[in-house]
């Protein structure tokens, strides 16, 4: 997942709470633990992104990216 938060902001709690949410709402079983990293001036977020959306192809889950159903974008929220 790769999101954008302030850089005060604890990103642990946040991480804490939607797994909490999506665990009781949808029936996730989540990891224990995350890895997080917080993009430093010199690295790009498309970068990131494309890094992120070969996991399941290095991973052997799929073939080519788009056979992945499980991505969604800015452009997916609901801007209500």
């Amino acid at each position: 997942m790769l999101v954008s938060i302030d850089g005060e902001a604890a990103l642990s709690n946040l991480i804490r709470d939607f797994k909490r949410i999506t665990a009781k709402t949808v029936g996730i079983h989540w990891q224990r633990d995350f890895f997080d990293h917080r993009l430093r001036h010199d690295e790009s977020e498309g970068e990131k992104a494309e890094y992120i959306l070969q996991n399941p192809i290095r991973a052997g889950l799929i073939e080519a990216d788009e056979d992945w159903p499980y991505v969604m974008g800015a452009e997916d929220l609901d801007p209500k």
